[in-house]
């Protein structure tokens, strides 16, 4: 990397550190905070041309209410503006999006006894992509902390072609399908995959505001793994004990 390259390496980076740094991750609890979460999908993926708009301005599935997921609004100021949904996917408990598209890939790993983090429902607001340009890597930080935390054997991108570009270069992911199409989506997706622990180090040198506190991880995302990689319910249940069904 050309000392020209490194400068604006060095300067991206204490952007994002001082964008982060106003950024307040909530993981969502109340029935108020999920309706607020599937109309923002709803806006953000109607806006992109992926589904059709439905009657009750809401987007939301059967994965919403799983006991392995983790759904977090994203807020700047106070203000929400992003969320994602995060799947933690065990031999234990194997439900995740991709499992329903790419099982024939990610059925293996899970029987052999890995962890695989399955980030899905990824979204920004109109009006914040516009104002702060940042945000969306602010929002993937909530998902290198899941892999962080539940020590993932496998980090996972599902993602439309023309976004592959972007993980590659910020995750150092790669193709691990061609593309599929997904229930409920309009466009095929591809899944992206990473050795997590094999490429940690080097993101977190490159990209430092990736990195994360075990407190902070543990405040957002509840008990630790086990150095064993052995889920149990009790792992889900002690944060996710939230678990409310709305209406359809």
């Amino acid at each position: 990397m050309s000392m020209v390259d490194q400068a604006g390496q060095a300067t991206f980076n204490e952007r994002l550190s001082d964008f982060v740094s106003r950024v307040e991750y909530r993981r969502v609890v109340t029935p108020q905070e999920r309706r607020a979460i599937f109309k923002l999908r709803h806006d953000c993926y109607l806006r992109e041309g992926a589904i059709e708009a439905r009657p009750s301005g809401l987007f939301r599935d059967r994965y919403d209410f799983d006991p392995n997921v983790w759904i977090f609004g994203v807020h700047v100021d106070g203000a929400l503006v992003g969320s994602v949904r995060i799947h933690v996917a065990s031999k234990q408990f194997k439900r995740s999006p991709g499992m329903t598209v790419f099982k024939d890939l990610l059925g293996p790993r899970l029987e052999q006894g890995q962890i695989v983090v399955d980030p899905t429902r990824f979204v920004v607001s109109a009006e914040a992509s516009r104002d702060y340009p940042l945000l969306p890597h602010a929002v993937l930080r909530l998902c290198f902390m899941a892999c962080d935390h539940f020590e993932a054997d496998v980090g996972l991108a599902t993602v439309r072609t023309e976004h592959r570009g972007f993980y590659r270069r910020f995750f150092a992911m790669e193709s691990m399908s061609e593309p599929r199409f997904y229930p409920s989506l309009k466009k095929p997706i591809t899944m992206m995959g990473v050795d997590f622990f094999a490429q940690r180090n080097a993101v977190m040198t490159r990209y430092p505001f990736f990195a994360s506190t075990a407190s902070e991880r543990g405040r957002l995302f509840g008990k630790k793994v086990t150095q064993e990689k052995t889920l149990e319910r009790s792992d889900f249940t002690q944060s996710q004990g939230d678990l409310v069904l709305v209406g359809a």
